[in-house]
This record gives C-alpha cells, sequence and structure tokens, in this order.
C-alpha cells in the first residue's frame, strides 16, 4: 500500500475512532511514523484528505460501471441508473466515514467543501452520457437548457447521497426506490413532452404563415 493511500486508511480509522479529525498534522505523521513533511507531499490538510477519499469513491463507481460487458447497451438513463446504484453500494461500507465526513463539512457554493473533487468527476461523467443521449434522439437538446442537466443529476445525486445517510430501512431499500423513482422523473424531464411539441408547432407558424412568436 502506497503511503498516500496508508494515510487515508489511517484517517479514516482515527475519525471513526475519535470522533474528531486528528488535533495536528503533526501528530498524526508521528502516530503514524511519518515526518510531518512526508504528510504534507500528499496533503495539504485533513480536509484536503477527505475531498480525496470521495473523489476516489467517485472514479472507483465510474470505473467500476464502465467495466459492465452491457454497458455499451445502455441508454443514458441507465447508464445513471447503474452508477447511483453502484456508488451506494460502494459506500455501505464507509457509511459511518461518509456521515462523519458530511457533517463536518463546510459548504461552499451550496455543496459540501469535501465533495469538490467528486463532483468535478460526476460532472465529467454526466456530461458524458447525456450528449450520448441526445446523439441517440433519447434525451431532447433543449436551447438554453441542454447544458443544465448535468446540474439536475447533481442535484438528484445530493438529495439521494443526503436520504442514504437518513435510511433506516433493511438494506437501505427505500435509497434504492428513491434512486428510480427520483432518475425516472429526471429523465422524463430530459425527454420529448407536449411543451415541445407546442414550442416546435409555433415556430413553424412563425415561419410559415407569418405569426410572430411571443418567445
Amino acid at each position: 500500500m502506497e503511503t498516500k493511500e496508508k494515510l487515508q486508511a489511517a484517517y479514516i480509522q482515527y475519525v471513526l475512532t475519535h470522533g474528531e479529525q486528528p488535533k495536528s498534522v503533526y501528530i498524526f505523521a508521528k502516530e503514524n511514523d511519518l515526518a510531518e513533511e512526508e504528510f504534507y507531499n500528499h496533503f495539504g490538510s485533513f480536509e484536503s484528505i477527505e475531498e480525496m477519499i470521495w473523489a476516489g469513491l467517485m472514479v472507483s463507481t465510474i470505473t467500476e460501471v464502465k467495466a459492465q460487458e452491457v454497458w455499451n447497451q445502455y441508454s443514458s438513463r441507465e447508464k445513471a441508473l447503474s452508477l447511483f446504484y453502484s456508488f451506494i453500494e460502494l459506500l455501505k461500507s464507509k457509511r459511518s466515514f461518509a456521515s462523519f465526513s458530511l457533517k463536518h463539512s463546510e459548504k461552499i457554493i451550496g455543496t459540501r467543501k469535501v465533495l469538490v473533487g467528486l463532483k468535478a468527476e460526476f460532472e465529467a461523467f454526466a456530461v458524458q452520457i447525456i450528449q450520448e443521449g441526445i446523439e441517440s434522439g433519447e434525451l431532447i437538446d433543449r436551447p438554453f437548457f441542454a447544458n443544465k442537466y448535468k446540474d439536475a443529476l447533481w442535484m438528484q445525486f445530493v438529495f439521494v447521497l443526503n436520504f442514504w445517510l437518513k435510511d433506516s430501512s433493511a438494506g437501505f431499500e427505500k435509497t434504492d426506490e428513491a434512486i428510480e423513482k427520483g432518475l425516472n422523473v429526471t429523465y422524463n424531464l430530459f425527454q420529448r413532452s407536449p411543451i415541445d411539441e407546442l414550442f416546435e408547432y409555433g415556430k413553424f407558424l412563425a415561419k410559415n404563415a407569418g405569426i410572430k412568436m411571443p418567445f
């Protein structure tokens, strides 16, 4: 195990045992037979350890789901569902740490600071599967709105994460239900609706019947 991974594991063990972050980097490094300088060669702070742990969980999940034999046959909706289910499954073994980390992390622009790295990985993934959905015709490419689809998926992800932390159902079955229902509603909004038909008809009339559009 590399030093960076050892420090992550040691940090998780410490916060779960003591219910708080180590008193100082010096003490934490010494307890793990490292010079303080060695710690800073890998992390700038305890918060950066947590951020890397969260980002690593997302990277691992994305790698795992993309390795599935049926991945390329999945629709955009199915790929999103696979990621959500797989991430929560992976997080089950770190539930206590996840609860501690999110409870003690400060918010920056509506997002927990420790999730900044995870969010970047998530959004890159979301942009990719959304674009695939648009190109296949599964999703509608709405002007000004399509580039916000990733934000809607992120909001759904944060909701599911918070829901899971409060879920006390056996096997977290309520979280699975929340994922399915939430993503289906979100993806239904990404697809063509009667409003889109009305908009297209309005553009047709404006172009062919000389009727001025109100929008």
